[in-house]
């Protein structure tokens, strides 16, 4: 009994130390910036009491709407700047999820909580940026009658689907370059990398990219909103 009692003492102890590591990498996230945090108080956002996600209203009765998901490890707000964008300029009504852990792996299906929130809308747009990206393409394949498109940000299909989708991406961005081999509603931003989606600083691997995070977001709503009016005039 006493080696069996020894043993298991040595498992719990590995798998605390497991769990503490794992909780120690998920808690080092990159914040957002300033940029981000003047969004949050400057914009109309609603953030519900039980969390969530962040609500971005359009002001109008819009029966269109767009989910997005964060990348791994980055602060949700870091992608106000964005969102925001995306809801002047299409009209749509936007929701921002909180992934658990700052990981959508966490949350794959995060979206239909919305969408059951909110039946009225009859439209529906999912997008997400890196790993935010892949786990909107799993949903999407699972969904594929339920959503009118997918947008990928530095981000390729992790699973396939008929959905039709966008994908924008940095040109500096090797790693996700190589993953593309289609053509279709592909856009490359000379000089993009892959952080500045959002607003949260450079990130660890990324290239320096040569055009400002306000270019590179703003070129990135101009091919949303093209993507979004053919699908509207179809």
């Amino acid at each position: 009994m006493k080696k069996v009692g020894l043993i298991l003492g040595g498992v719990l102890l590995v798998l605390a130390v497991a769990v503490g590591a794992f909780m120690a990498y998920a808690m080092d996230y990159y914040k957002a910036d300033e940029t981000a945090h003047e969004v949050l108080e400057g914009v109309d956002v609603i953030h519900p009491a039980d969390g969530g996600y962040y609500y971005l209203p359009s002001g109008e009765d819009s029966k269109e709407a767009l989910v997005f998901y964060p990348g791994a490890k980055v602060e949700t707000i870091a992608y106000l700047p964005l969102v925001d964008q995306i809801r002047d300029r299409t009209g749509m009504d936007c929701f921002l999820i909180e992934m658990p852990l700052h990981m959508a792996i966490f949350s794959p299906n995060a979206a239909e909580k919305v969408m059951q929130e909110y039946p009225e809308v009859e439209h529906w747009y999912l997008a997400g940026h890196s790993m935010g990206g892949a786990m909107a393409s799993q949903f999407a394949s699972q969904h594929e009658q339920e959503l009118d498109g997918l947008i990928l940000l530095g981000a390729y299909p992790y699973k396939t689907s008929s959905v039709d989708t966008l994908t924008v991406y940095g040109s500096l961005n090797v790693s996700v370059a190589e993953k593309i081999d289609y053509t279709e509603n592909v856009v490359v931003l000379e000089g993009g990398n892959h952080a500045q989606f959002g607003n949260y600083g450079p990130q660890d691997g990324d290239a320096p990219a040569t055009i400002t995070d306000e270019e590179q977001q703003e070129q990135t709503v101009d091919a949303i909103v093209e993507f979004v009016d053919a699908k509207r005039a179809a």
